[in-house]
């Protein structure tokens, strides 16, 4: 099966080596995170790739989560995104976290009591309208179909709801992709080798370095997510590198 044709992966060459097609893509990747599941939050703290909990929180709260809030977090993986949410939220709020990987979502559980459901973007096993918020931290740029991904976020927000999605992309200078890819693939291998105990993201944060080389363009993600059907849809960036993209179900 190939990747779909809005697939931020589709025929990008740096990606051959991992997988061919959308169910070589998942298996492969479900295997990558499982594997690095374990080491991940310490590998994430060395190297910020998810810029750190405060600017996740600060970012929920400024595109909307408020206490007493049904909070979906989409590829929660270990929790990173998940973790400021419930606590924005707070006792009277409510928490479901999703990934495809059994082996992320075990690492979650460790940390965080909140409702687990092991599953894609693509197929949210939730009905229509019972979220408030939903929110993905740096995974986008793993989804198979990004419309259909949008598409069930829509979905299962309530009227009034928002989409907050957070992502590492391109820098817009020469300068700074030079310097994003030499973090990437110089820097990045240098600390998992010297810390052995990160062995196993190795291979995931390679992958990282070359889906974010391939991430798709800003303006073609603000475009699908008014193509689902969201309003008052925008892009702020951060640092050059991250960008929080959110929209509203009207």
């Amino acid at each position: 099966m190939p990747l779909p044709k809005n697939s931020a992966l589709k025929d990008d060459p740096r990606l051959g080596a991992y997988f061919a097609g959308e169910d070589e893509r998942r298996a492969v990747t479900r295997s990558m995170f499982d594997e690095a599941a374990p080491g991940y939050d310490n590998a994430e703290r060395i190297t910020a790739l998810g810029s750190g909990s405060w600017y996740r929180r600060e970012v929920l709260q400024r595109c909307g989560l408020r206490p007493g809030m049904h909070l979906l977090d989409v590829a929660a993986g270990t929790g990173l995104v998940t973790a400021e949410g419930l606590r924005l939220v707070g006792p009277e709020g409510r928490v479901v976290a999703l990934d495809p990987s059994p082996g992320m979502l075990a690492e979650l559980k460790k940390k965080l009591a909140v409702e687990t459901l092991v599953a894609y973007a693509e197929s949210i096993p939730l009905p229509e309208a019972c979220v408030d918020f939903v929110s993905m931290g740096y995974a986008l740029r793993h989804v198979g179909d990004m419309d259909l991904a949008f598409a069930e976020y829509f979905r299962v927000l309530r009227p009034g709801g928002r989409a907050c999605i957070m992502e590492i992309s391109r820098p817009a200078g020469r300068f700074g992709r030079l310097a994003l890819r030499a973090y990437i693939g110089g820097v990045v291998p240098l600390l998992a080798r010297l810390s052995g105990r990160h062995a196993d993201v190795r291979r995931l944060w390679a992958y990282y370095g070359d889906t974010i080389e391939a991430a798709i363009d800003p303006a073609a993600i603000l475009a699908a997510m008014r193509r689902a059907g969201f309003v008052e849809v925008e892009c702020a960036v951060t640092f050059g590198v991250f960008r929080e993209y959110v929209g509203r179900k009207p």
